[in-house]
């Protein structure tokens, strides 16, 4: 996990005040958290970063042999979140994730965040969060949300809309969804695009 994604982190559990988390690094490699823990200041839970993952609770992984072959082409899925500059954080959940790392090279200076990856699309060039209750990321934080198609629950949808930035895109890797306050622009080729209401 990069250790400037901490000031976005939230505590999954249930509880209404968005503290910031406190992170305890044991093992850095440059900017990379490779061990460590996170602490919620407001229920006292902790956290485990573990092989520069963080561990929002005990569910394993789904083990998947699933790479970027059957998903868009990065270049697609670049153009439909519509960046072009560097900087910020894009999120890219469940089967979304591995587009990854050739979106990284794409998207120069932006930080992806992948939750609940596939264990294969592990990498330390974007920080992996595991949590099953919701996107353990603060409210309007990212440029862009890539939602796949495993996630296409309503719960995941909302949370999806609820951590990106207003008037920026969703990206849905199916096409039959519908996500309260998010204005679908596109839908085809498998894929359903949106823009968060201002």
């Amino acid at each position: 996990m990069f250790i400037e994604l901490a000031e976005f982190l939230r505590c999954p559990a249930d509880h209404e005040e968005q503290s910031y988390c406190v992170i305890v690094p044991d093992r850095m490699l440059d900017r990379v958290v490779r061990t460590g823990s996170i602490g919620c200041p407001v229920c006292k839970r902790e956290y485990l970063i573990v092989d520069g993952a963080v561990r929002f609770d005990d569910v394993s992984p789904v083990e998947s042999e699933a790479g970027p072959a059957g998903l868009p082409a990065p270049e697609a899925v670049q153009a439909l979140l519509g960046l072009t500059g560097p900087g910020g954080y894009v999120v890219l959940v469940g089967s979304a994730a591995p587009i990854a790392e050739p979106l990284a090279a794409l998207l120069p200076e932006t930080h992806l965040v992948t939750v609940n990856p596939p264990t294969t699309t592990w990498s330390f060039t974007s920080s992996a969060l595991f949590s099953q209750a919701r996107i353990p990321l603060r409210d309007s934080m990212a440029r862009g949300v890539v939602v796949g198609a495993d996630s296409t629950a309503e719960h995941w949808l909302s949370e999806g809309a609820r951590v990106l930035l207003k008037g920026l895109r969703l990206v849905v890797l199916s096409e039959d969804v519908t996500v309260d306050g998010v204005e679908r622009l596109a839908v085809g080729d498998g894929m359903w695009v949106g823009r968060k209401g201002q």
